[in-house]
């Protein structure tokens, strides 16, 4: 395993892991830990930044340019995961809402996946 890839998994997977606890705190009312919560979401959700471009750095390749269509493209899939977001706590949360929630996963899913030509394109066939 290569050094920067080493890197990357350790950072990513703590990054994440205070990410989700944070979440966790923040929206489950019996934990009662809200703004300890937002705390350790924002901790874990800045390593995940510095991760990304410290990955990106040590690969050699240069930052993204920030430009409007760039923006664009994370806008669109922060509003595509909210949407997967919201089908999952309909299913997880709310009673009687199985049904509609996972209606509204399922969006968010055909949402996050035209990303993928969004942000890759597509390859002409050669033949």
């Amino acid at each position: 395993m290569e050094k920067k890839n080493f890197v990357t998994l350790v950072a990513g997977v703590n990054g994440g892991l205070l990410f989700s606890l944070g979440m966790c705190m923040c929206l489950l009312p019996e934990w009662n830990m809200f703004n300890t919560g937002v705390g350790f979401g924002g901790v874990g959700a800045v390593i995940l930044l510095i991760t990304a471009i410290v990955s990106w750095k040590m690969s050699g390749k240069k930052l993204p340019k920030l430009n409007i269509k760039t923006v664009a493209k994370v806008l669109y899939g922060l509003i595509a995961t909210l949407v997967f977001g919201v089908g999952m706590s309909m299913v997880m949360v709310f009673e009687g809402m199985m049904l509609t929630g996972i209606l509204v996963g399922i969006v968010g899913i055909v949402l996050l996946l035209f990303l993928i030509p969004m942000c890759f394109g597509f390859k002409k066939n050669e033949n």
